[in-house]
């Protein structure tokens, strides 16, 4: 959640941080304050470039105060009116420098930043004027980091003790409330002597929000349209787009495919929405609100794989919220996967002419066409596919270290959603050993004894790999008593973990054996052998392709085409799409290289991060000879946009395209298409 500079400065005054004197301006607000002049009228917008936009002006008469507003409510900054206001006290200031505290992606750390001088154009100042340290996630900031910034801003000695106490209450607050990002720029060394930060952004992390509902406080619905307020309160992850026609999927890596796959077929898509796990009937009402309601969209395409979620569920969720009616635009809506053909029996009941029902994403883009008034595309030739999946595949060889039979543990076992993937698990083979909930132990749960701790259950079982299923708040806790108890892998399915919590775990695991996979990812499956996770397993069939993804819903998707070509896995795993996870493509890489069985890769990656530019630097330098075929969802993607996952953000322009030349370089089989991704897994076979 990005905050503007009021509301960062509310935050800052909380933590005890000096900000000068403020109040909030609304359009038609006059009342003038008692401070002495010169003010400061600012405009809040959430995007950069504000000051060289013009948009902070000086009042130095209190009757200009409503002409100087009016000037800057019809102020357009890189796209954004300001909703309202922050009418500040001018001050005299002596000195200017920058100071921030930053979770870096890059870096897997905090990061204390300092600047000599601040401004708008900090970014272009010099390395000189920049000093970069990180904060350990097991040490935190020490008193070495914050001397080391007061002298490289090369303060006077009598500012030191006001200085540290004020990076001390920052850092604070910046653990205390899970930010992102606190950054004071600029931040000024007043005529008394004191330091202020002038101005400020603050960005907190969206799971910290979810775990901590006080930090609503900070939001303000203004910054976003009405269609985003009615998502967000929904529970959608929703952004407009330019084009026509409106989309829903399940899952955001599904949903950025689904994006790019109407972009590049003529269908621009209007929307980015992510359904999520959930078909409630008010989420689906919410989503065709959205969805008809606006007047960019003349059709709409709601592609649903029924992984974990049943397409028999969003079937009838949508048949309530159609109450009867016919769609009020053409709607195609492709269900496959689990209980996709009930689904489909469902909606085609209906026997509405405008709800065209299929159920594979080729028909539904034929669909479409069909009402924009386009032709259909060529039929695919499936020559190639049939010639691979007639060549002798492999059976699923010895190598991996998910044998059938290897002993799980279930972490949370007693909660709905644990018993129901313990069911599902023990119905595919898996061999679940025991569950662990506190206060519980002495139950037993279909069949598999429950106890207290980690530390019982494994006193009495030996145990291969550990599957978490806890609220988020107290995940970290629980990858880190499996790691304590020597439990080799630890499967953490929960979504929500914050990034600093993330980064302290990472940090620990390393004086450990026990390898993460996760967190906010659906696991893995050796298919044949044993199935740790909540992937379906309807969707995969043992051979020699090992799957390996940032998305769970096109974990499925792929994996299901492959099967149905006759193409098998030989293992699955989703690492999760957060900014910070545990086992990465290369670790996995690493562990196929010896596996002969594995004669192609198919690596699943999104948009932000460097996953796959690492993943390619490695295969380049180590030789890995097993051929890959690589796939990004969300290359269509606008610059900046935030979708599904905290790390699926794209920062500027050319990111995509440098994430498929480093692929390419390094010799994968890049595919733009997810409809042709298995004829190209075909080929390299």
């Amino acid at each position: 959640m990005l905050l503007d500079e009021h509301h960062s400065k509310l935050l800052f005054a909380e933590a005890g941080i000096p900000v000068p004197d403020g109040l909030l301006v609304r359009p038609g607000d006059s009342r003038a304050p008692d401070w002495p002049l010169p003010w400061f009228l600012k405009a809040q917008v959430l995007t950069g470039g504000r000051g060289k936009a013009g948009g902070i002006l000086r009042v130095d008469e209190a009757p200009d105060l409503p002409r100087i507003a009016e000037i800057l409510f019809d102020k357009d900054i890189k796209g954004h009116k300001p909703p309202f206001l922050r009418l500040e006290q001018g001050v005299e200031a002596i000195r200017e420098c920058y100071l921030s505290l930053a979770v870096s992606r890059d870096l897997a750390s905090l990061v204390l930043t300092a600047g000599r001088v601040g401004g708008v154009d900090i970014e272009q100042s010099g390395k000189d004027n920049i000093l970069v340290q990180t904060i350990p996630a097991g040490r935190g900031l020490d008193s070495y980091h914050v001397r080391a910034a007061f002298f490289h801003l090369e303060a006077d000695q009598e500012q030191w003790p006001a200085f540290k106490a004020l990076v001390e209450r920052l850092y604070a607050a910046v653990r205390s409330h899970g930010l992102l990002l606190a950054e004071i720029n600029p931040l000024v060394v007043t005529a008394k002597g004191e330091w202020l930060a002038l101005d400020g952004k603050v960005e907190i992390d969206d799971n910290q929000v979810a775990q901590h509902s006080e930090l609503d406080r900070f939001y303000a619905p203004e910054h976003s349209s009405h269609e985003e307020r009615l998502a967000r309160r929904a529970g959608l992850a929703f952004h407009s787009l330019s084009g026509r026609v409106g989309l829903m999927a399940n899952g955001a890596g599904l949903a950025m495919a689904t994006m790019d796959l109407l972009n590049d077929a003529g269908l621009p898509a209007a929307n980015f929405m992510d359904l999520g796990g959930a078909a409630d009937l008010d989420r689906m009402r919410t989503a065709l609100m959205l969805l008809f309601g606006d007047k960019a969209v003349e059709a709409v395409f709601i592609n649903i794989f029924g992984g974990v979620l049943s397409c028999e569920k969003v079937a009838m969720a949508l048949r309530e919220a159609l109450d009867g009616k016919a769609p009020y635009k053409p709607m195609v809506v492709r269900l496959s996967g689990n209980q996709a053909a009930e689904g489909r029996a469902i909606l085609e009941a209906l026997g509405e002419d405008r709800l065209h029902i299929v159920s594979e994403i080729g028909q539904a883009l034929d669909a479409l066409r069909e009402f924009d008034g386009q032709a259909p595309a060529p039929a695919a030739s499936a020559d190639t596919i049939a010639a691979a999946s007639s060549d002798g595949m492999a059976p699923f060889p010895d190598g991996l270290p998910f044998d059938k039979g290897a002993p799980v543990l279930v972490q949370g076992i007693t909660g709905r959603v644990a018993q129901l993937h313990t069911r599902l698990m023990l119905e595919y083979g898996t061999n679940v050993v025991a569950g662990v909930t506190p206060f519980k132990g002495g139950q037993s749960v279909l069949g598999v004894p429950v106890y207290n701790c980690v530390a019982e259950a494994a006193r009495e079982h030996a145990i291969a790999a550990s599957i978490i299923f806890v609220p988020a708040a107290f995940a970290p806790d629980a990858i880190m008593e499996a790691a304590q108890n020597r439990i080799p892998w630890a499967v953490c399915i929960t979504d929500g973990l914050t990034q600093q919590d993330m980064l302290s775990v990472r940090e620990q695991l390393k004086a450990t054996g026990t390898r993460l996979v996760g967190p906010n990812n659906p696991g893995l499956i050796a298919p044949g052998r044993t199935k740790i996770g909540i992937m379906p397993g309807h969707a995969f069939s043992p051979g020699p392709v090992a799957v390996l993804s940032r998305s769970g819903t096109l974990t499925y998707e792929v994996a299901a085409r492959l099967s149905a070509a006759g193409l098998g896995q030989s293992l699955c795993v989703g690492i999760g799409g957060d900014p910070f996870v545990g086992t990465s493509f290369i670790d996995l890489c690493e562990l196929l290289r010896r596996h002969d069985g594995t004669r192609a890769v198919v690596v699943l990656g999104e948009i932000g991060g460097r996953a796959e530019e690492d993943l390619a630097a490695w295969v380049t330098a180590t030789g890995f000879d097993t051929p890959v075929v690589g796939f990004i969802a969300g290359r269509t993607a606008p610059p900046g946009k935030r979708l599904g996952h905290a790390g699926a953000i794209l920062e500027g322009e050319g990111g995509i395209e440098s994430k498929l030349d480093a692929m390419r370089a390094a010799g994968f089989e890049v595919c733009r298409d997810l409809s042709a991704l298995t004829g190209v897994v075909a080929e390299v076979l």
